[in-house]
């Protein structure tokens, strides 16, 4: 049987493994929302060109041909492919929303 004092201890280990690993998530986190922010300056760009040449905010092709990569890529990573494919269709619908607000 461990002691108390052996508890403690290995409580505090946990403890500062477990601060280690939130702050690990934090960054990954905010890299996260610095990625997204630069992939939606890029679907704008492509908003405002499709607008200019009348085509339109949605191609089902090209987003279908984004999902299968990246479920190949969820695979390759060991990450859930329909948690990815979700996460895809989640910002294509609001790249589609924006799409339509600069058509609009």
């Amino acid at each position: 049987m461990s002691t108390a004092a052996e508890k403690s201890l290995g409580d505090g280990q946990a403890l500062e493994q477990l601060k280690e690993l939130r702050s690990s998530i934090d960054n990954i986190d905010a890299a996260l929302v610095h990625l997204l922010a630069e992939r939606f300056k890029c679907t704008q760009k492509v908003g405002v060109l499709k607008a200019t040449h009348d085509l339109p905010p949605s191609d089902p092709a090209r987003e279908q041909q984004q999902i299968d990569r990246l479920r190949r890529l969820a695979e390759d990573a060991r990450l859930d492919p329909d948690f990815a494919e979700t996460f895809l269709n989640f910002i294509v619908r609001e790249v589609i929303r924006h799409h339509q607000a600069i058509r609009g």
